[in-house]
């Protein structure tokens, strides 16, 4: 068994648990977690802490949550610890040099994406709207730059037909888990080779906007079919009905004519159909306001939605 090692630990999200609790669960010493400060997350925009802090919390590790890194006593207090590797997995900021050098063996970063595809902040999202076939998790050596560190390891996945982000990042989640401790051992030997990545092969997914979610029937219903996809769980894909928002998910294309797009052709048992400027979008799942989601035919029980036009 690999003898325990010192590790720092940045991340915030959900994807990020699963390399932390792998890491605590092996037995490596994590001397301090670093996640981003609290928000204001839901409807009623209350102050909450990040899933990683909830978690470090329960298990009894130590928390930083710096609202800037201006301050060098904070990377200091870094290099104080001792640790051989910084583990980074979804932080949500660009950390400074300074913290990427705080430890003996630099800084990795779990990235969901198979760099130098889909730098940036919504790579998985950004590989379901572009329709590609596999993506996977990178393990980089990070530099000072957003994403573009030398490769260390890499580990690919199909992505299956109807994977939303929400499926898909948690299942990147522990497959970048699993790579970490993998790699681990070499990686802290210093036997993986870096190598440099193909800048002139980059793309870049930025952060996903709420108003993205809203659908442009004249768009082809594969592609909207994606959206649907891409936008679970945030923003969740959407169109106006009336003066009213319609939330939509379980979507899949169907080849046909089509109609006047946004027009919903169709609400039976197997979805709502709306026609498109190339194809029929059938959408399973609704939601109205102050409604719950509910599969398309219920909620035309109580909604005029055949026939309607959605914009």
């Amino acid at each position: 068994m690999t003898a325990p090692a010192k590790l720092l630990f940045a991340g915030t999200p959900d994807f990020a648990l699963a390399a932390l609790r792998a890491l605590h669960g092996a037995g490596h010493v994590i001397p301090a977690v670093i996640t981003r400060p609290d928000r204001a997350a839901g409807r009623g925009r209350r102050i909450a802490a990040s899933p990683v802090k909830t978690w470090a919390q329960e298990a009894g590790l130590d928390l930083l949550q710096p609202a800037s890194w201006k301050d060098a006593s904070l990377t200091r207090r870094l290099e104080d610890f001792g640790a051989d590797l910084l583990v980074v997995a979804a932080y949500g900021s660009i950390l400074p040099a300074a913290a990427l050098d705080a430890c003996a063996r630099g800084a990795v970063n779990i990235h969901a994406s198979l760099l130098p595809r889909w730098r940036g902040a919504s790579p998985v999202a950004a590989a379901i709207l572009a329709g590609d076939g596999h993506t996977g998790v990178t393990l980089m050596q990070m530099d000072a730059g957003l994403d573009t560190g030398p490769l260390l390891a890499v580990r690919r996945t199909a992505i299956e037909p109807h994977e939303t982000t929400g499926t898909l990042e948690r299942r990147l989640a522990r497959l970048g888990a699993d790579l970490l401790l993998e790699q681990l051992p070499a990686i802290l030997a210093g036997e993986l080779e870096a190598v440099p990545q193909d800048a002139s092969l980059s793309t870049y997914a930025p952060l996903i906007a709420k108003r993205q979610g809203r659908l442009d029937w004249t768009r082809p219903a594969e592609a909207l079919a994606r959206r649907v996809r891409a936008f679970d769980p945030w923003p969740v894909a959407h169109a106006m009905w009336g003066d009213r928002p319609l939330r939509l998910w379980q979507a899949q294309a169907l080849d046909g004519a089509g109609g006047d797009p946004g027009r919903v052709l169709d609400v039976s048992r197997d979805g709502m159909d709306v026609a498109t400027v190339s194809g029929v979008l059938r959408v399973r799942e609704v939601q109205l306001p102050g409604r719950r989601r509910m599969p398309a035919l219920d909620a035309a029980r109580g909604a005029p939605l055949a026939e309607a036009v959605l914009t």
